[in-house]
C-alpha cells in the first residue's frame, strides 16, 4: 500500500475541498474529513497532520462523538439482538469504570507521558463504551461483535500513546480515528478469503448502512440508486464496492435439490484429454509405426533417433554419426532420403486424412 506523505496530503484534491468548505463555514466535522480522505487509507499520524493543517487555517475541527449510551441500555439493546455469555460480561465490566472529564484526560495523559502504566490502564479502560460504540457499527461484515472490539482496543491503546494533551482536541475525537482505522484494517485483513483495501471497507460499511436505514424507511428492500443517493456516493462506486465485497464460493459448495453435486463437477478440466484427440493421437501413432517398419532397418534407425522416436530424446547428426561409425553429413544424407521414402507410403499419406494430422 503506497502511503502518502504529509506534503502530499495537503495537494490532494479532497484536502483542497475539505480546506474550501471549511474556510466557509469555519467548521468542519469529524466525520466529513475520515470519509473524504478515506480512499487514501491514511494513517492515524498522518490524520493528525491533517487536522493540525485545519487548525492552522483557523478552521475548528467539530466534535460529532457523542458519548455512547448508558451501560445498561447498550448492554440491554445488544442482549436483544442476542450475545453471548462473554460478550454480555464484558460489557457489564466495561460499565463499571466512569467516564472521564476534560480535566481528568489531560491530567492522566500527562502522567502516560511520562510513562505511567497505571494512567495508561485507565484511559483504557474508561473509554472502552468507545470501542463497543464503534465497533457495532460493523458488524455482520465477517468478524464476530467480541473480535471488531478486541481490535478496537488496540487501536484505542494506541490513541492513549500517541494522544497530545497540549491540543485543544478531545481524547474521544482522536481516538475515534484510531480505532476506526484499527478495525477497518482487521475486516480487511482477517474476515475475507481475499484482502479488500481499507477504503472499499469503509466504502461498504456506509452503503451496508444506508441500506438499513433505507430498509426501516421504505419498508422494501432499496434500490442500488437509492442507496447510492442515501450514502452521498456516485453509483459506480456502489455498484464496484459491493461486487468486489462478494464471498468467495468454494468449488465444494453442494449443488442442486438434493445437494449431490458440487460446483467442480461443472467445471472442464483443463489437463482432461479430449476423446476425439486422444482417437486422432492413436491413429497416427499407428499409421507413423507402419510407415517406419516398412523403411529399410538404417533408414528406420536413423529417424527414430534423430526425431526421439524411440522413447528417448533426439540425438545430434554427430551423436548418430558415431553410432553408425558415418560422418554426420551422410547421416544428414539417409535422413533426407528416409523422410522422402517415409512420405511416399500409403500409411503415412493416409494421415492426411486423420482429424489434426
Amino acid at each position: 500500500m503506497i502511503v502518502e506523505q504529509p506534503n502530499e496530503i495537503h495537494e490532494l484534491a479532497e484536502f483542497q475541498q475539505l480546506l474550501e468548505l471549511g474556510h466557509d463555514r469555519g467548521t468542519l466535522n469529524f466525520s466529513e474529513i475520515v470519509d473524504r480522505l478515506a480512499e487514501h487509507e491514511l494513517e492515524p499520524e498522518q490524520m493528525d497532520e491533517v487536522r493540525r493543517a485545519f487548525e492552522a487555517e483557523g478552521i475548528e475541527i467539530v466534535d460529532e462523538i457523542d458519548r455512547p449510551a448508558e451501560p445498561t441500555a447498550l448492554e440491554k439493546r445488544l442482549a436483544y439482538e442476542g450475545t453471548t455469555d462473554s460478550l454480555q460480561l464484558f460489557l457489564h465490566e466495561v460499565g463499571r469504570y466512569p467516564l472521564l472529564t476534560k480535566a481528568d484526560e489531560i491530567r492522566l495523559a500527562k502522567r502516560v507521558e511520562k510513562g505511567d502504566m497505571a494512567a495508561k490502564q485507565q484511559m483504557v479502560e474508561s473509554n472502552l463504551r468507545l470501542v463497543v460504540s464503534i465497533a457495532k457499527n460493523y458488524r455482520g461484515q465477517g468478524l464476530g461483535f467480541l473480535d471488531l472490539i478486541q481490535e478496537g482496543i488496540l487501536g484505542l491503546i494506541r490513541a492513549v500513546e500517541k494522544f497530545d494533551w497540549r491540543r485543544d482536541l478531545k481524547f474521544s475525537t482522536y481516538a475515534t480515528w484510531w480505532i476506526r482505522q484499527a478495525v477497518a484494517r482487521a475486516l480487511a485483513d482477517k474476515s475475507r478469503t481475499i484482502r479488500l483495501p481499507v477504503h472499499v471497507v469503509e466504502r461498504l460499511q456506509k452503503i451496508n448502512r444506508a441500506e438499513r436505514t433505507l430498509m426501516l424507511r421504505l419498508g422494501r428492500e432499496p434500490s442500488n440508486e437509492e442507496i447510492a443517493e442515501e450514502a452521498k456516493l456516485p453509483l459506480y462506486q456502489v455498484l464496484d464496492v459491493r461486487k468486489a465485497a462478494r464471498s468467495p464460493i468454494s468449488l465444494e459448495e453442494p449443488v442442486g435439490d438434493e445437494g449431490e453435486s458440487s460446483f467442480s463437477d461443472f467445471l472442464a478440466d483443463a489437463e482432461a484429454i479430449d476423446p476425439m484427440d486422444a482417437v486422432s493421437d492413436q491413429l497416427r501413432h499407428e499409421a507413423l509405426q507402419e510407415g517406419l517398419n516398412a523403411l529399410p532397418e538404417r533408414h528406420r534407425r536413423v529417424l527414430e533417433l534423430r526425431y526421439g522416436l524411440d522413447g528417448l530424446d533426439p540425438r545430434t547428426l554427430d551423436e548418430i554419426g558415431r553410432e553408425f561409425g558415418l560422418t554426420r553429413e551422410r547421416i544428414r544424407q539417409i535422413e533426407v532420403e528416409a523422410l522422402r521414402e517415409l512420405a511416399a507410403i500409403r500409411e503415412i499419406q493416409g494421415l492426411r486424412a486423420v482429424p489434426g494430422a
